[in-house]
């Protein structure tokens, strides 16, 4: 980390919603990311969960925050390409690109889709047997990002006129991707492709099975094999909750929510060996204590800390406002300044 100091603090949400009444949990997440500026957030960055009570279509609820803020980056974190045709997601991207004047910070992941064999007849119904799942999804998007044929027809037919190539065209877009990557392999390949880094609160258990060797092993491997090191971005997500201005309810809340998530962090998970950090909660000061002895948090200047996910307003409220005004601080961040009447 560049002398010690946090550069780029962001936050995560998953956006949740009560199924049978949606629009608030929405409004809800749209006023977090509105409060994250307010606080002076570098980045704000919405999950995305198909069939579940989350935000399931992140790129659209961003066109709304597009009009909503002015300065704060609006990321993806991660659209599962599994579930998308590239062609049309490179459209709805740089359409809220434009929108945002610049802001948009896409990641992507791949793979196949969550349960895929439940899935995978309503999702493909006549091509799931042929589908393509491996970074082939990945460089198709960056090929129509990148302004790369997408037609063989491009010319005025009658009244219309079409274009080769996807529309609106954002030139820097493309370098703008983030691939979610849990894998060494996923990581050296991002770097190899010039894309940023997001390395989550989950890593593979391959070579070892200490959370944060392994995060510290994937960011050094990151930098070192980065087609152009001075520009690729690597960012840190982990959950922290300050409790600083938390009141005795919440901390009670917060701490069984926590404990609830310890056990999984004893050891690799299921078949993919999937290592999980631990949650950090206490008073502002703590975290920073403890982030600043990781190997990982060492090596980024930059770092997404995720809400949690069931959570209310009031808590998030809380949460992020303690990050900003205590945490932050606390590892030398200091809030964007923006020119008055930018």
């Amino acid at each position: 980390m560049a002398n010690g100091h946090l550069q780029r603090l962001g936050f995560l949400t998953i956006g949740l919603f009560d199924p049978d009444d949606p629009r608030p949990g929405h409004e809800s997440t749209l006023e977090v990311i509105e409060l994250g500026e307010q606080l002076g957030f570098d980045s704000a960055w919405v999950r995305h969960r198909h069939l579940q009570h989350g935000v399931s279509s992140p790129v659209a609820l961003l066109a709304a925050a597009t009009q909503r803020t002015r300065h704060i980056e609006l990321g993806t974190a991660v659209i599962p390409l599994g579930w998308e045709n590239p062609l049309r997601l490179a459209e709805d991207l740089a359409t809220v690109d434009v929108l945002s004047g610049g802001r948009l910070q896409p990641g992507i992941s791949v793979g196949p889709p969550t349960h895929w064999d439940d899935v995978k007849k309503s999702l493909y119904p006549d091509t799931w047997e042929d589908e393509d799942f491996t970074y082939e999804r990945i460089e198709r998007l960056l090929h129509h990002l990148g302004g790369g044929r997408a037609s063989d027809f491009a010319g005025v037919e009658g009244i219309e006129t079409y274009s080769a190539r996807v529309e609106p065209h954002v030139p820097d877009l493309a370098s703008r991707v983030w691939q979610g990557a849990a894998g060494l392999g996923s990581v050296r390949w991002a770097a190899e492709r010039g894309l940023n880094l997001l390395s989550s609160n989950l890593v593979r258990a391959e070579d070892d099975d200490d959370f944060d060797r392994v995060q510290r092993s994937h960011i050094d491997t990151f930098r070192a094999h980065h087609r152009d090191p001075s520009r690729g971005r690597v960012s840190q997500g982990r959950v922290v909750i300050p409790t600083d201005s938390a009141t005795p309810e919440q901390v009670a809340k917060y701490q069984a929510y926590v404990d609830s998530r310890l056990p999984r962090t004893h050891a690799p998970q299921g078949p993919g060996r999937i290592l999980f950090s631990t949650d950090l909660i206490g008073p502002a000061a703590s975290i920073a204590d403890q982030l600043h002895t990781t190997l990982s948090y060492q090596a980024v200047d930059e770092v997404v800390f995720a809400l949690p996910f069931t959570f209310d307003h009031d808590d998030y409220v809380q949460i992020l406002t303690d990050i900003a005004t205590r945490l932050g601080p606390e590892l030398g961040w200091s809030p964007t300044a923006h020119p008055a009447g930018a």
